[in-house]
């Protein structure tokens, strides 16, 4: 595997930046000489940095990686100044306000009339709260996932003390209606988790069938919506769009997690779970010696099993909705923007001798891999590739499939594909050059080109 780098115009800009940044880092004074020590650390860093993959060039398409938007940058720069906590009032007694707005704005967007959630550090910790609390709903009950969920469910369970029991997925990577359908018919089952956006391929749960089993059989439905949640502003029919259904039946779900630090252009360390009952805040009821005094009003730290939290996060988050409201012409332009580039890969893909795309895109994920009959050809084809790519300035990433799923040979268990987070609007731009290049790789690959299926 190639080593990763950054361009070096970025690591000089890396460099600049570390003089621009420094004469900033306090709100008591204005610049000033900081003490050299200061400076040398800065720029050893900027070196150290340069060990990374490019995330902000249109070249990389690997892993679900971007820079937050500047706004959410800015704004979480200018709330670390103060450095407040928001597990009580007294600890972020501004950025707990504004993290209330923001979690209504994203409780309004995913259809909820009524709502209890906060922020997170991740899309895993959103997860466990959702476990957590349907385990202490139903704690003889079990919680129900498919295969093409993410993983962390069943570890999950195993940390909050729940059953965790998994069913197969289809062919194309969503949850098997039908294996959930017996399941749920045979009891036991207190919530079934369903995933917008599974992070293989991309794919979308059929959250309104989904939702329409769950009700018949009294379980709750808990939505991992991670990766895809904030498509709902452009879920609307309109195109680019993505498929409304699912979308339009969160508002019938229980409880769904969502990564703002994803489509929500914000740092890393910044996730969110919203519950559509408020009374489940009834579970995390406690007392602290020290906290909750300095006002009555419900504190962020009474409705989450975390404690200290960034109310930087809450920042940034509240300033980028405000630059960027949940609307098609808000941060929907974003969304538009990366599946248009998403499908417009697709496509190419299609069309390219030698190539073949796994499954037409939910969202914005694309994943393809070489035209070759067996799975241990594609996989070599697939590594090799990787390398190659890398090689000419373009970063994909790799993913494991059953082999049998895409129809191949099945000489291994499963095969390697290349998988592609279409995530920035800019991606559209680097299409045809990446298209470009893995013509020109192709040769490289091995033949025996199998028939087209896709």
């Amino acid at each position: 595997m190639s080593d990763p780098r950054l361009p070096p115009d970025e690591v000089a800009r890396l460099h600049r930046r570390a003089d621009e940044l420094l004469p900033l880092g306090s709100l008591l004074a204005d610049g000033g000489d900081a003490p050299e020590a200061w400076a040398e650390a800065l720029h050893a860093l900027a070196d150290r940095l340069g060990a990374s993959y490019p995330f902000a060039d249109p070249g990389y398409l690997g892993q679900m990686l971007k820079p937050p938007h500047p706004v959410a940058w800015s704004a979480y720069a200018m709330a670390m100044l103060l450095n407040p906590n928001n597990h009580a009032l007294d600890g972020g007694p501004a950025t707990a306000h504004l993290e209330q707005e923001a979690i209504a704005a994203i409780a309004a967007m995913l259809g909820y009339r009524e709502h209890l959630g906060h922020l997170t550090a991740s899309g895993t910790w959103a997860n466990l709260e959702a476990l957590w609390v349907a385990r202490s709903l139903h704690p003889d009950h079990a919680v129900v996932s498919g295969a093409n969920a993410h993983y962390t469910h069943a570890r999950i369970c195993e940390v909050v003390g729940a059953r965790h029991e998994g069913l197969p997925q289809t062919a194309d990577g969503a949850l098997d209606l039908d294996a959930l359908a017996a399941r749920l018919a045979a009891g036991g089952v207190g919530t079934v988790v369903a995933t917008l956006g599974t992070t293989a391929l991309g794919r979308l749960d059929p959250v309104h069938r989904i939702a329409d089993l769950c009700a018949r059989h009294g379980a709750r439905l808990h939505v991992d919506a991670a990766y895809g949640g904030f498509f709902a502003v452009i879920a609307d029919g309109a195109e680019p769009g993505v498929d409304p259904a699912p979308f339009a039946a969160l508002a019938r779900a229980d409880s769904i997690a969502i990564d703002p630090h994803k489509h929500g252009l914000q740092p890393y360390g910044c996730g969110c779970i919203v519950f559509a009952d408020p009374a489940v805040g009834a579970l995390y009821r406690h007392d602290s010696p020290y906290t909750y005094f300095t006002s009555d009003d419900l504190h962020p730290g009474e409705v989450s099993l975390e404690c200290s939290r960034s109310g930087s996060s809450a920042a940034a988050l509240w300033a980028t909705l405000r630059a960027l409201p949940l609307t098609r012409a808000g941060l929907g332009a974003e969304l538009a923007g990366a599946r248009t580039a998403a499908l417009a890969l697709h496509a190419r893909l299609r069309a390219l001798p030698g190539w073949s795309p796994v499954i037409d895109p939910d969202l914005d994920v694309v994943c393809w891999h070489a035209d070759l009959p067996t799975a241990g050809a594609v996989g070599a084809a697939s590594r090799r590739a990787f390398d190659l790519l890398a090689e000419r300035g373009w970063h994909v990433a790799l993913l494991e499939l059953p082999a049998d799923a895409i129809g191949l040979e099945a000489d291994a268990p499963t095969a390697t594909v290349l998988r592609s987070a279409v995530m920035k609007p800019e991606h559209l731009g680097a299409v045809d050059g990446l298209a470009d290049a893995l013509a020109e790789i192709r040769p490289a690959l091995g033949d025996e080109p199998r028939t087209r299926r896709r």
